[in-house]
C-alpha cells in the first residue's frame, strides 16, 4: 500500500452493510486482516459511470486503504475522485436484497440504482 500523500476519500459503510461484506469474505477465505472490499467507479452503465464492490484478498499498491466496520475498504486513485462522502448501505424488501449507493457528488442516475453521472 502506498504511504505518499493521498486525498481523504470517505466512504461510509452502514453497519447492516458491514454484516453483509463480512459475510460475503467469510464465503470467500478472505480474512479482515489481510483481504477487504473493493468499492470501485468504472465506466459504464446507463447514466456513465457504474459502482463495483469486489470481495479482494489484499488491496493494489496505489489503492487509499479505509479501516471500516472491522475490515479493510480498498479504493483505488480513479474512484476515488466519485466516492468522496458516499453510503453505502444494504436494503431487503419483497423486491430483493442488495447494496445501495447515497453518492453526494452524483449529478444523475437512473432506475437500476447502481448507475450514476458526476
Amino acid at each position: 500500500m502506498s504511504t505518499m500523500q493521498q486525498p481523504e476519500v470517505m466512504v461510509n459503510i452502514t453497519p447492516v452493510a458491514a454484516i453483509e461484506v463480512l459475510k460475503f469474505m467469510e464465503a470467500e477465505g478472505v480474512t479482515p486482516e489481510q483481504g477487504g472490499l473493493r468499492v470501485a467507479v468504472m465506466p459504464g452503465g446507463c447514466s456513465g459511470f457504474k459502482y463495483s464492490l469486489v470481495i479482494e484478498d489484499k488491496g493494489a499498491e496505489d489503492d487509499l486503504v479505509l479501516e471500516q466496520n472491522g475490515f479493510k475498504v480498498f479504493v483505488d486513485p480513479f474512484s476515488a475522485q466519485y466516492l468522496g462522502g458516499t453510503i453505502i448501505d444494504y436494503v431487503s424488501s419483497m423486491q430483493g436484497s442488495g447494496f445501495t449507493f447515497k453518492n453526494p457528488n452524483s449529478t444523475g442516475g437512473c432506475g437500476c440504482g447502481s448507475s450514476f453521472s458526476a
